[in-house]
């Protein structure tokens, strides 16, 4: 736990530093372009943390129920080449309103970098779901500090936004410099999960629908942002969403590196799940109320200070986007706790009804601060009721319609 924990530090000051570097280098309006990109890319890849969280479960539960089923890693891999073909034969319908600067080379390396993190994913959950939490460590080390090396390099040589564009891809490379390197990660490609393939298919593209709803809202809202606003980004959408990303990510990053940690503690503890969600809720929630108070003081300094003067918001602006990314932190909690416990069409339907939610209270007639900070606070809210209601105390049959247990198949 201790290299999960320094893994998620490293890639958390990595962030924030390309962040920063992206800001500085390329100005208002050019982070707003490579934060659109950025969110295509968390959009597409964040629906692929499904088959990191269901990966992790099949194999944690293989492993505590001594069940055998079929292997993750074949499947994961087909998802992450279908998924880039699917993005490419896609983008003559969508590339157009989304990227304004070199859409052909951006829907080119989002391809790209989709079919890439499909081997990503599946690494991460098998190595997640084995507890094997030093190559799980090292691959999200790896992967922060290329995409902070290619960065720094791209800054001193004065490179411009496509440069940025390539860096922002460029991390899923860690999955190959692993397995290479490191042979518990080999020999986890192996790994069984504890369901057949048709079942693990079905588990993974339930996970898949649910995190897609969650990368709406947790990397591709600035596409959303765009979407919602009449014409091209001005500086104040530049500095929403350069806000929105800076108050999530004390938050989101480490619940993100830890959601394999999560769901391997939830599935050991499937009789005492709401017990179990306590302790990290409370530790959310603190983390939250000294960020929000500290966003109301001191936000609209650091901001134009550390980023520049074209960076201007509101000290209650940057509090209510704390609270925000306090909302998207429970729900992404509540959310691994219904996947863990099985109920996977209730851990879909609350991200998506968060999602809705927010959607739709993101078009309403208000200014884009105002609008922004109830759609993400008000939407997660709605979801979180959902997965609560999937851990509602009951009788030990199924909830109707899931297929929750995932009980153990006969050794094959």
């Amino acid at each position: 736990m201790r290299r999960v924990a320094l893994a998620t530090v490293i890639a958390a000051v990595s962030g924030y530093l390309v962040l920063l570097l992206a800001a500085r280098a390329l100005g208002a309006d050019g982070y707003a372009a490579f934060a659109v990109f950025w969110a295509a890319y968390g959009l597409v890849t964040g629906t692929q943390n499904g088959q990191l969280q269901e990966t992790t479960r099949a194999v944690r539960g293989a492993m505590i129920r001594d069940a055998v089923g079929t292997r993750p890693m074949p499947l994961n891999a087909v998802v992450g080449v279908g998924l880039a073909l699917l993005v490419a034969v896609t983008s003559i319908g969508w590339a157009g309103a989304v990227f304004e600067w070199y859409r052909i080379e951006s829907v080119l390396l989002l391809a790209a970098g989709v079919a890439a993190f499909g081997i990503y994913a599946g690494l991460g959950g098998v190595l997640s779901g084995l507890g094997r939490w030093g190559p799980f460590a090292t691959l999200l080390i790896v992967d922060a500090v290329i995409r902070l090396v290619l960065t720094v390099i791209a800054v001193i040589a004065g490179w411009g936004l496509f440069a940025f564009l390539v860096m922002t891809i460029a991390g899923t490379v860690s999955s190959a410099v692993v397995v290479l390197c490191l042979r518990p990660a080999r020999t986890a490609l192996g790994a069984n999960g504890d369901v057949a393939a048709s079942d693990l298919a079905r588990n993974t593209f339930t996970a898949m629908a649910a995190a897609l709803a969650s990368a709406i809202l947790v990397m591709g809202f600035p596409v959303l942002i765009k979407l919602s606003t009449s014409g091209d980004l001005d500086s104040v959408a530049g500095a929403v969403i350069l806000a929105v990303t800076l108050t999530r990510a004390p938050l989101l990053v480490p619940l993100n590196s830890f959601q394999g940690v999560l769901i391997s503690r939830f599935v050991e503890n499937r009789d005492r799940v709401l017990q179990s969600l306590t302790a990290p809720l409370l530790i959310v929630a603190g983390v939250g109320v000294v960020g929000a108070l500290a966003a109301w003081l001191i936000g609209p300094w650091l901001l134009e200070t550390i980023f520049g003067a074209d960076y201007r918001l509101s000290g209650s602006t940057i509090a209510l986007l704390t609270v925000g990314a306090v909302a998207m932190a429970v729900l992404t909690l509540t959310g691994a706790m219904a996947l863990a416990i099985g109920a996977h069409r209730l851990y879909a339907a609350g991200w998506w009804v968060a999602t809705t939610a927010s959607i739709a209270l993101l078009f309403i007639p208000a200014d884009l601060e105002v609008r922004v900070s109830i759609a993400l606070i008000a939407g997660p809210m709605i979801g979180m009721a959902v997965h609560l209601w999937a851990a509602r105390p009951r009788s030990a049959e199924h909830v109707p319609g899931e297929r929750g247990d995932n009980r153990p198949l006969p050794a094959e």
